[in-house]
């Protein structure tokens, strides 16, 4: 029989949980708390007694539906900042330069497509084949002194040229690469080519030229194989002068240059023998493997000691004239206006190489001279640097003299004959501005230097465009006389005889000079490809830079 269950306990009597413990902060028994405030009415909830009309409801999308209010033709600007990347029109008949480096500034998105037919068989053009005639010309003209974007340029319009539109072709001091996708789910196809030797030959950079013009043109269509055959006699082309013209240009050129800063025949003439000693000892150099750094040193010692030789055998004669006419022809005006054109387009590590070695350069010629001089101060040679201060005022003798020097220096870089007589013309045209401003005007001779070299490159744009060419055969002899050699003597002399200051303050100037030459190089050519539109190219620009700034 089951035990009865005891009585139930009292709530009361029962032992409270832990969480039903008395705590300090409870209510008084006996005291009800305060009912909560009402809240205050909004200014968007609608009134008592007013009643909303029902609207039609929404459907449901999503956040990435183009919203109602939208109209295509009324709606902003995609580009940011605004209008900064107009649309880039490529009219057939502009030179094929201005097309695809406009095409080369455009994101590879934003490209149009070919204006032409590609020139390719039925079965599509040899990808690995094109691109290496594409980079075997872009190594020509990377080597022959080329800028950077316009190598860049080239190799574009080789590609696409051959059906190869989605390529993006990109150039350093000593390396081309360029990298080809066929399709957004195709692995891309890259190949490289590395410039080990660089010449100077203006004939062979005006024939890769005229090859690139008929790849380009749509009247011609020049298959792979042509074109291999073609650049095959580029290469094998002989220079059009011989050794022993270049050696005479030299001389000529140093005594020409002498003239202009006031020499008389004598002057020419040691000049002309200081500048032929220095060229075949920098072929001896050559010829046994140095580096151009001392190739560079050696040339410019023997100037020096002919100015030397003519004070401490007193023969009344300028020596600061025979030092400076042989400067000329070792002062790198073409790598310089190169470099400062690669910087100016947006190639930094390409313009700061190019920079770097023209900067070794002007130290070899600086530690040559120099070299020379500080013996010569100790046998107490009495070389003036005062010189400097007091230029020669022979207007028909220096136009002649510049225009000799310019085309020398032509011959020197191996420039066609038919090329050779512009680039004279250009170089007296350059001196006039020159001393019209510096000399008889009393102006800045920097800004006297950037108008001349100006003018210079702007003549040999159009030049170029007309013969669908290369400027630099039409402009690199042509800024021969505003080369800065007397500054560049007078700074070295100033430092062999222990006057820091005035010596590198004449050094400043011998860069400030250079720079004016080079900007107002590519300020000219600029100036050309702005105003001198093809017919049909409308008033559009070109597009945007890749770079702003921001």
């Amino acid at each position: 029989m089951a035990e009865p269950e005891g009585p139930e306990e009292a709530p009361e009597d029962r032992k409270p949980l832990s969480d039903e413990a008395t705590s300090e902060f409870a209510l008084p028994e006996g005291l009800l708390p305060e009912p909560p405030p009402e809240p205050e009415g909004s200014a968007f909830v609608v009134p008592e007694g007013l009643a909303a009309e029902p609207g039609p409801a929404e459907p449901e999308g999503s956040a990435f539906a183009t919203p109602s209010t939208y109209s295509a033709q009324d709606s902003p600007p995609a580009f940011t900042p605004a209008y900064g990347v107009p649309l880039a029109r490529l009219p057939h008949n502009a030179p094929w330069q201005d097309r695809m480096r406009t095409m080369l500034r455009l994101p590879v998105g934003d490209r149009p497509v070919p204006e032409k037919p590609a020139a390719k068989d039925e079965t599509g053009p040899s990808v690995p084949r094109v691109l290496d005639l594409t980079l075997r010309i872009g190594e020509l003209l990377l080597a022959g002194g080329e800028g950077a974007e316009d190598v860049e340029a080239a190799m574009f319009a080789i590609c696409r040229s051959y059906g190869l539109d989605r390529c993006e072709p990109t150039v350093t001091f000593t390396l081309l690469s360029i990298t080809y996708q066929p399709s957004l789910v195709d692995d891309p196809v890259t190949a490289n080519r590395t410039v080990r030797r660089r010449g100077t030959d203006y004939t062979r950079l005006e024939a890769v030229y005229l090859l690139l013009a008929d790849i380009n043109a749509p009247a011609h269509e020049v298959s792979l194989e042509e074109a291999y055959r073609r650049l095959a006699e580029i290469r094998r082309n002989r220079h059009p002068y011989p050794g022993w013209v270049l050696t005479t240009a030299a001389g000529v050129l140093a005594g020409a240059a002498s003239t202009l800063l006031g020499g008389g025949p004598w002057v020419f003439f040691v000049a002309a023998l200081g500048a032929v000693l220095g060229d075949r000892l920098a072929w001896l150099c050559a010829g046994r493997g140095l580096p151009e750094f001392y190739q560079f040193l050696v040339a410019a010692m023997p100037p020096a000691a002919m100015g030397v030789l003519l004070t401490l055998l007193h023969a009344g004669l300028r020596p600061s004239a025979v030092i400076t006419g042989g400067l000329f022809a070792l002062i790198p005006g073409r790598a310089l206006v190169a470099a400062v054109q690669d910087g100016l387009t947006g190639f930094y590590i390409t313009a700061s190489a190019r920079l770097l070695e023209v900067g070794y350069f002007f130290v070899a010629i600086v530690v040559g001279v120099l070299s020379v001089l500080y013996v010569a101060v100790q046998f107490d040679a009495q070389l003036n640097p005062e010189g400097a201060l007091s230029p020669v005022e022979r207007p028909v003798t220096q136009i002649l003299s510049a225009m000799v020097l310019s085309a020398t220096f032509a011959i020197l870089l191996q420039q066609s004959r038919a090329t050779v007589l512009f680039a004279t013309l250009n170089g007296g045209v350059a001196w006039v501005v020159y001393a019209s401003i510096a000399i008889t005007a009393e102006g800045s001779a920097v800004m006297a230097t950037a108008a001349a070299a100006g003018l210079v490159g702007l003549f040999g744009q159009l030049m170029a465009r007309y013969h669908h060419t290369s400027s630099l055969p039409y402009v690199t002899a042509a800024i021969g006389p505003l080369l800065p050699g007397s500054a560049t003597y007078f700074g070295v002399l100033s430092i062999a005889q222990n006057n820091l200051d005035q010596g590198f303050g004449y050094l400043a100037k011998a860069a400030a000079l250079a720079l004016a030459i080079a900007i107002g190089v590519n300020l000219g050519g600029e100036l050309a490809r702005l105003f001198m539109r093809a017919p049909g190219a409308g008033s559009a620009r070109s597009a945007a830079k890749r770079t702003r700034g921001f």
